[in-house]
């Protein structure tokens, strides 16, 4: 029963990392409505540019984190200004957007590794002792990443309800055009939504580091089909949808690591993203809209 206790507590540290970056990129689909396979390539922006701000600068960690926060976001809405809205703009579909995305993020992630190189690195915090909280037993980061993840949903909600900018987004993904014709500009609000799908990438990329310890370009981009199994399993585009993927995916995971070896745990993902897709491939929450 302990053993169970203790892998159920990593479930919710590997939920609240999974949630962060579902979100963001469930976000972003939901407004601009093509699947952006570059998004892994944020997660390491928002991961290395923490690195070098809390041990290159010396900078304190959570204001180092801030910085990668900010730069991914920055990151994502450059790239759409400068590759992804001119496809747009073209009347291009959403398979080609899918390809230039894919390409997007072979050439973001080595850059990457051109900027940081090839190995591992780690951020200044040590590990320190398990800290129990009831039946569970989280290091004083994990507790950390959770808490981070909880607030940051109750952000996004806030956001999404009670924001002229959420409204917009929200519109946006109901029907663009009409929230075109409806004042809504929708130019603005891809900006920003760029902004904030890339700043949850880049917090999802730094809780990640946090959880794995060690990291390197490409964590991120492993990653990514699990941030997808959850988006799908939630139902493409719907900000709640994918918050209830991430917890069902993240302890999907964990709890697996009971029965079979840890080394196989992230497929367990994709075997609930193809039982979605053959069950139920419009995803958990099947309603109008999106966001």
């Amino acid at each position: 029963m302990s053993l169970f206790l203790l892998t159920l507590g990593f479930g919710i540290v590997t939920s609240a990392v999974l949630a962060l970056a579902a979100v963001g990129l469930s976000l972003q689909f939901g407004v601009t409505n093509y699947v952006n396979f570059a998004y892994g390539a944020y997660l390491a922006v928002g991961m290395f540019v923490t690195y070098t701000a809390s041990v290159g600068l010396h900078l304190p960690f959570w204001l180092g984190g801030l910085v990668g926060v900010i730069a991914s976001g920055l990151a994502a809405v450059a790239v759409d200004v400068a590759v992804l809205e001119p496809f747009v703009r073209r009347g291009t579909s959403g398979f080609f957007l899918l390809i230039v995305t894919f390409g997007l993020s072979l050439i973001l992630l080595n850059l990457v590794q051109a900027i940081w190189g090839v190995g591992f690195d780690r951020y200044p915090i040590a590990a320190g002792n398990p800290l129990h909280l009831g039946p569970f037993s989280l290091t004083a980061a994990q507790i950390g990443v959770v808490i981070v993840a909880a607030v940051v949903m109750v952000g996004v909600h806030l956001l999404l309800t009670r924001t002229r900018l959420g409204m917009a987004m929200r519109a946006m993904s109901d029907n663009a055009p009409l929230a075109a014709a409806s004042g809504i500009d929708t130019r603005r609000t891809t900006r920003w939504t760029w902004f904030l799908s890339g700043a949850l990438a880049g917090l999802g990329g730094i809780t990640l580091a946090l959880n794995t310890v060690e990291f390197q370009a490409f964590t991120g981009n492993t990653f990514l089909f699990v941030i997808f199994a959850a988006v799908i399993l939630g139902g493409i585009g719907k900000i709640y949808g994918a918050m209830v993927g991430a917890l069902v995916i993240g302890l999907a995971i964990s709890l697996s690591t009971l029965v079979i070896s840890a080394a196989y745990s992230l497929d367990v993902a994709f075997l609930v993203l193809v039982l979605t897709l053959l069950i139920r491939p419009q995803g958990i929450f099947a309603t109008a809209g999106k966001a």
